[in-house]
């Protein structure tokens, strides 16, 4: 291969890669920023008419929302100061039935939660938002939530995760 043919392609991945701005590989773009910080969600769930409080939500989604930033970018974690702010509480907590059996009883049952979340990025002031976002999990009516809960968090919060991400970070 001749060196004009070498300097071509690695200069087209040079501006290729250069035009992208700071992605990583993820997906995210986390600009200037090189910290984040996840307050602490507080669960108010049972404040909207049908829900209820589950004990430990709050610690356990504020746990699963400082693992998916750290896992998907470069940031660090800290408590104080970050470049990027996540607050929000925990507003909904509710198990409703889905479908209904010809003996007029649940076929079905369908576990909703929402977060709503206030986003705050001291490097770009217009990227600040505040968005509930929800998801829910259904499950067969004659299981009891205790013995779905942990997959029903894992695919609840995986999807709220996802777009917690993709609105504050993946804003190409």
């Amino acid at each position: 291969m001749s060196k004009a043919i070498k300097f071509g392609l690695i200069a087209s991945l040079v501006f290729t890669f250069q035009g992208c701005g700071i992605y990583n590989f993820t997906g995210g773009n986390v600009g200037t920023a090189k910290t984040f910080q996840v307050n602490f969600f507080q669960n108010y769930a049972s404040d909207s008419p049908g829900s209820t409080i589950e004990p430990g939500l709050d610690n356990t989604f504020t746990l699963a929302l400082q693992d998916f930033i750290q896992n998907q970018t470069s940031l660090d974690l800290t408590n104080t100061n970050g470049d990027l702010i996540y607050e929000g509480e925990i507003v909904e907590y509710r198990v409703s039935p889905m479908s209904a059996t010809a003996q007029q009883t649940a076929a079905q049952n369908r576990l909703t939660i929402g977060i709503n979340v206030r986003f705050y990025n001291k490097t770009k002031e217009d990227a600040d938002f505040e968005k509930r976002f929800s998801f829910f999990y259904d499950y067969p009516a004659d299981a009891l939530l205790d013995s779905v809960k942990n997959d029903a968090f894992d695919a609840i919060f995986e999807r709220i995760l996802q777009d917690i991400f993709g609105a504050s970070l993946a804003d190409w």
